[in-house]
């Protein structure tokens, strides 16, 4: 499976991608196990929130916590073990440290649910979206069809209808969107579309230096644009295919791995 940080660094550039996956083992681990502790914690967040519909306003304290830890140890436990068959170098501190923060998260969550649900006499079902409005960031999705996988900076979801939001923090065209943001949009959108059951239309690039919004529709080209470079990723990663240097010097000055293409 694929990520959408792979379909990004393709866009930069392909022999990039190439030498992220096959040359520099060390960061790419480093990179990979990132990825799954972020996974880790939004994904409990997830178990928690889906937990804390069970809620029931005459339970008490402990019973709340019992019923918001529902499924977490068993996760956590099966994903840790994952990750160190996956040789990615996590460390016991740090395993400690996600165990921790995980358990401290749902104690918080359980005193908060009992306020709320005994102030306003209602069950978990009715509160849920107080700690969890219709706006979700860093959300983790999947498409096993597909074999692609990533984080869209934000969803937001308005009268039923969900919108992806990439946030870039780089200077934007005169008019539209780059390239490559329309493109990450995209993957964003059709990983919203499988995990939601829905349709994506339009979704929005937030470019935080001009604080402006752009609009991006999901057409029919943009979408035949993102499986052909999902094909070309697969072949660099999967197949080690390697790609055609194409000189860019603003793109190549910036590059870390600049001396090993430009060395000759």
């Amino acid at each position: 499976m694929i990520n959408i940080s792979s379909i990004r660094s393709h866009m930069y550039c392909p022999m990039k991608l190439y030498l992220q996956t096959h040359v520099d083992t060390t960061i790419s681990n480093d990179i990979q196990l990132n990825i799954e502790i972020k996974k880790i914690k939004i994904d409990t967040q997830d178990l928690i929130q889906k937990n804390m519909r069970k809620l029931k306003k005459e339970m008490n304290i402990s019973e709340i916590e019992d019923t918001l830890s529902e499924n977490i140890a068993n996760y956590l436990e099966s994903t840790f073990s994952s990750i160190q068959n996956m040789n990615l170098g996590i460390t016991t501190e740090q395993i400690l440290e996600i165990n921790n923060e995980t358990y401290f998260n749902i104690k918080n969550h359980a005193l908060k649910a009992k306020q709320a649900m005994e102030l306003l006499g209602k069950n978990g079902f009715a509160i849920v979206d107080m700690f969890f409005p219709n706006c979700m960031y860093s959300y983790l999705l999947k498409d096993t069809r597909l074999e692609i996988m990533g984080l869209c900076d934000k969803i937001e979801i308005v009268d039923g209808k969900y919108y992806p939001i990439s946030i870039k923090h780089t200077t934007p065209p005169l008019k539209g969107v780059w390239d490559q943001d329309a493109i990450d949009l995209a993957a964003d959108a059709i990983l919203i579309e499988e995990e939601f059951e829905t349709e994506v239309f339009v979704g929005f690039v937030d470019y935080t230096k001009i604080n402006e919004r752009r609009p991006v529709i999901m057409d029919v080209n943009l979408r035949k644009a993102l499986f052909d470079i999902i094909n070309e990723v697969k072949d660099i990663e999967y197949n080690k295919k390697v790609p055609t240097v194409k000189i860019n010097d603003k793109k190549c000055g910036n590059c870390q791995y600049k001396n090993i293409c430009l060395k000759e």
